[in-house]
Order: structure tokens, then C-alpha cells, then sequence
């Protein structure tokens, strides 16, 4: 029988929240501080948390960072003191849904009866994690580097809950078998699972794939079309490159995030629909808000869960294991038994691989193609193409003194980052107050306060 935890220091408030959880079928333990809910978590774990934000020792968020194993307890916020900040904090924390008092009890029991479901299905996951990371692969997704691991750890401990997820990566790392894998190991699995490239679809048709549209609403328009949020209605939507999306178009689906409402284009009927979305881009996002191509008020909606998607050069083995893996696929369909070389298999980790794991699986199929018995060392045009300049590189010259080297970096790394110094600390590795020291130190040499960002407060004030 799944177990609930419910922590609040409002004794009538627990009292029916007990009544309720009871009712679902939980087994019931309760406390009305961080102390006695610490003592709780050590007698028995939780399938289900419920818990105040404002304890009289302290924030019931604190509770989180201290499950043994949170990837197998659903916490429920439930509060008096609601704010966009506190929400956006809790579901970050971990939290798989937030309530505001006083709770309709229709929404109570149906949140718990997501959470019993979640809890069972979370189980599933931390022991199908376990499993495949021995096999090198989660969900649709294979590789086993570290960078991997702390992918798989982020996929698995929201993809149960509804949060929206912001995936942002490189071209070719994999965006969109992420979103797939989030889908297939949520709640949602049996419902639609629909991708849209917003890059792809001319601006003017985006709406109608999404919202749809009502018969002679536009030249062409000779029936009804239903978009993607309808005929997604409790699964997901992936909408890949996002910040190519139209902003006109950018406001309709902030409105969507926050109502869970649209109309058809040509229509007057809103629609209701229970959809989850998942966005990916292979820009910076806050840099692309800098160059007007993202909202900043629809950045910050898809920003509760971002996740990083690793560049194929800095997962290892990864690269060989991914070469041998769309190899063994070929021989498989083909019926043959081609092989790398060792000298290829060496060439493969001195490559760049700038198109990621798409640009290594075009050359393995090129190179299967050209291979009679073993696939020798030559990755032909991929070595010798020149590589544009995407603003993520800079020459400079054998002898040039190590002052200069780290002056050079750190300003076009700045640049890069559209003058987002948080952003381009963490880039460096190195603090926001050491990067601050080190735009005073090159004031002299260039103009580093040209490149404030708006609203820089003082150095003092910023690192924070």
C-alpha cells in the first residue's frame, strides 16, 4: 500500500488532508515540523509527500534535499503563501505539483491519484535506470560517459512529473530522443507524443499545426484541421527550435502555458487542453533573448526543467560505442560482418565531430558503404571541409603571451554569451566576482564596461 508523509503545522489542514490521502488508499504518517517529518522520513520513506512551504523551524522545501532516494517519493507542495517565484522553486526543487490553499478537494484527489500512479511508475524508473545504465543506454538513448549519467539522472527525476522542459543542446545531440524518452517514461506514455520543428514549417502555417483552424478561416481553409494541442490532449508536444518560432506566434503559446486554453485560427471557441510541453533550441537561451528572437516572458515559462544535452566531444567512449552501435545495425540489416580498424577507431576520438552523434552516423553509413571487410582510418571530407566560423572559436598565434590568451578568451566567450557575465562565468569556470576582476584588470586595454549588460548593478551587488 503506497505510504503519504503530510506536513503542516496547521493541525486541521493535516487532519483533512489525512482524510483524504486515507480515502486514495495511503497508509498515513504526519508531522507538524521539519523535525518531527525528518523523524517520519527515517521510520519509513514516502511514496508521497505533502508539505507546507512555511514551517515554524524552517522551509518545507528543505525536505526535498533530504529523501534518500527522491527519484521514489512524489512531493506535493500545498501552501498559503503562493507565489510565481515559490512555484517555479519547488517544481525546480522537485516537486511534482503545487497547491494552493485553501485545496479544492476534487484537485486534492486527483493530484494523489496522479502521485499514487507517479510514485508506482518512478519505481519503474530507478530500477530501469539502474538496469540499462549496466547496458550504456536510457530510455531511447545510448551512451554511459558521466556526462551521460548526470543526463539520465535529470531525465528520470522529471520525466514523471508534468513540468514543461527546456532541452538545449548543439545540432545532432539527440533533442528530440530525449523529448521521446521524457514522453515514454511519463504518465502521459499512452497519449500522443507529437513533434513539431518550428524551423521547418513556413510562419504563416505554424498556427494552424498547433492550434488548428475552422473551415474558410484562410484562403485554402476547406475543412476543419485540428492542431497539435488538440490531438495531443494529455500527451506531449515537442516544439524543436523553438526560438525560430514567429514572436506573434510566441505570445498565443505563452498564453496557452498559462491558461491551458486556445482557439482555432478563424474561431471564437476556447478550447481546453491538457498537454505537456517540451521545447528544445540549439541556441544559448538567454542569448537568443538578447537578440530578439525569444521572448524573454515565454523563456522563463519553458525554463522550469532546463536540461543540457552534452556535445558528442565530451562524452568519451561514447563515440566509439555509438560508431560500433549504428555499425552493428547496418551489418544487422544488410547481413554482413564489417568491422573498424584500430586506426579508425582512434581517428574517431581526434575528430571534433562539430554535427554530433547525426554527423558520426552519416559517417559510419558512408564509410560502411566504401568498406569492403574492415572500415580503415579515412573520415574523408569530414577532416578536410573547412568549418565555418559559428562564433564558438578564435585563432590565435603560437607565442602569443598567456595574458593575452586569457584576455581574448574570456572577451569573446563574453561576446558569445551576449554579455550575459553569469552565463559566460560559468562557461569559463570561474566566479562571477573573478570575472568582474578580470574586465577591471583589461579596462585599461579594452572598453570591458561597453559591454554591461542592462541593469548591471555594481560588482559588489552583482555577484550573487
Amino acid at each position: 500500500m503506497a505510504h503519504a508523509l503530510i506536513v503542516d503545522d496547521d493541525p486541521d489542514v493535516v487532519e483533512w488532508l489525512q482524510e483524504v490521502a486515507r480515502m486514495e488508499g495511503f497508509t498515513i504518517a504526519r508531522a507538524h515540523s521539519l523535525r518531527e517529518a525528518r523523524i517520519e522520513l527515517g521510520r519509513q520513506r514516502p511514496d508521497v509527500l505533502l508539505t507546507d512551504l512555511r514551517l515554524p523551524d524552517g522551509e518545507g522545501i528543505e525536505l526535498m534535499r533530504e529523501l534518500e532516494k527522491p527519484d521514489a517519493t512524489e512531493v506535493i507542495v500545498v501552501t498559503g503563501h503562493a507565489t510565481v517565484d515559490s512555484a517555479v522553486a519547488a517544481l525546480r526543487a522537485g516537486a511534482s505539483d503545487y497547491l494552493v490553499k485553501p485545496a479544492d478537494l476534487e484537485r486534492v484527489q486527483a493530484v494523489l491519484r496522479h502521485a499514487k500512479k507517479a510514485a508506482a511508475l518512478q519505481h519503474e524508473i530507478v530500477e530501469l535506470r539502474d538496469e540499462l545504465r549496466r547496458l550504456g543506454r536510457f530510455g531511447r538513448i545510448l551512451g554511459s560517459s558521466p556526462r551521460m549519467q548526470s543526463l539520465y539522472d535529470q531525465l528520470s527525476r522529471v520525466a514523471p512529473t508534468s513540468a514543461t522542459v527546456l532541452l538545449i543542446g548543439e545540432s545532432g545531440t539527440g533533442k528530440e530522443l530525449a523529448a521521446q524518452t521524457l514522453h515514454e517514461l511519463s504518465r502521459r506514455r499512452d497519449a500522443p507524443f507529437l513533434p513539431l520543428n518550428c524551423g521547418a514549417v513556413a510562419p504563416q502555417l505554424i498556427e494552424s499545426e498547433l492550434f488548428g483552424h475552422e473551415r474558410g478561416s484562410f484562403t485554402g481553409a476547406d475543412r476543419q484541421h485540428k492542431g497539435f494541442f488538440e490531438r495531443a490532449n494529455g500527451g506531449s508536444i515537442f516544439l524543436d527550435e523553438i526560438t525560430e518560432m514567429p514572436q506573434e506566434l510566441q505570445v498565443k503559446l505563452l498564453r496557452v502555458l498559462e491558461t491551458g486554453s486556445f482557439t482555432r485560427v478563424g474561431g471564437t471557441q476556447q478550447i481546453a487542453s491538457d498537454v505537456r510541453v517540451i521545447a528544445a533550441t540549439n541556441r544559448e537561451p538567454e542569448k537568443a533573448v538578447a537578440d530578439g528572437k525569444l521572448r524573454e516572458d515565454l523563456y522563463h515559462r519553458l525554463n522550469v526543467f532546463p536540461i543540457r544535452l552534452p556535445p558528442l566531444r565530451e562524452r568519451g567512449s561514447d563515440i566509439e560505442q555509438l560508431a560500433q552501435y549504428f555499425l552493428d545495425e547496418l551489418n544487422r540489416i544488410e547481413g554482413t560482418h564489417k568491422s573498424f580498424s584500430r586506426e579508425t577507431l582512434a581517428r574517431l576520438y581526434q575528430h571534433n565531430w562539430p554535427g554530433n552523434v547525426r554527423e558520426l552516423k552519416n559517417y559510419v553509413q558512408r564509410a560502411y558503404i566504401m568498406a569492403d571487410d574492415q572500415i580503415e582510418c579515412d573520415l574523408g571530407a569530414a577532416d578536410a571541409a573547412p568549418k565555418p566560423d559559428d562564433g564558438t572559436t578564435i585563432t590565435i598565434r603560437v607565442g602569443t603571451p598567456l595574458e593575452e590568451v586569457e584576455r581574448r578568451v574570456t572577451m569573446a566567450t563574453l561576446a558569445y554569451c551576449g554579455h550575459v557575465k553569469r552565463k559566460a562565468a560559468e562557461i569559463l569556470g570561474v566566479s562571477l566576482k573573478t570575472l568582474y576582476n578580470r574586465l577591471e584588470a583589461y579596462n585599461g586595454k579594452d572598453d570591458a564596461s561597453a559591454g554591461a549588460e542592462p541593469g548591471d548593478a555594481s560588482r559588489g551587488g552583482a555577484a550573487h
